[in-house]
């Protein structure tokens, strides 16, 4: 789906909800700026951006590696650190399945990001 196609799914929902649920697609047409960026990227990137639970799940592996580290002798060691951690985020914490393809297709947009 584009934004053409989203706006297009906004207005049916609207048609068929909008008197249920008022404020929706108002809120949704006032941040539309900030949401057809997102139809910018493939549908496993998108699957994973809006399945916040994996992403924070993550976030919270990296902190609390950092964290317990306190400060680091240089920027190459935190980033082996933080390589580390989702490492072993990957092999023992929880499965999202979806992930591999999005890593894929993260690898296809940003090159420079994945040095193999």
């Amino acid at each position: 789906m584009d934004d053409e196609g989203a706006a297009k799914a906004l207005d049916d929902f609207e048609a068929e909800w909008g008197k249920k649920y008022p404020s929706i697609a108002p809120s949704w047409r006032r941040a539309w700026q900030e949401v057809i960026p997102f139809f910018a990227f493939p549908p496993a990137v998108r699957k994973i951006i809006y399945t916040t639970n994996a992403i924070e799940s993550l976030n919270r592996v990296i902190r609390k590696t950092t964290k317990t580290r306190g400060s680091f002798p240089t920027d190459d060691a935190a980033t082996k650190l933080i390589y580390l951690a989702i490492r072993n985020f990957e092999k023992t914490g929880r499965r999202v399945r979806e992930w591999v393809a999005a890593r894929n297709q993260f690898a296809i947009l940003y090159p420079e990001r994945f040095n193999k």
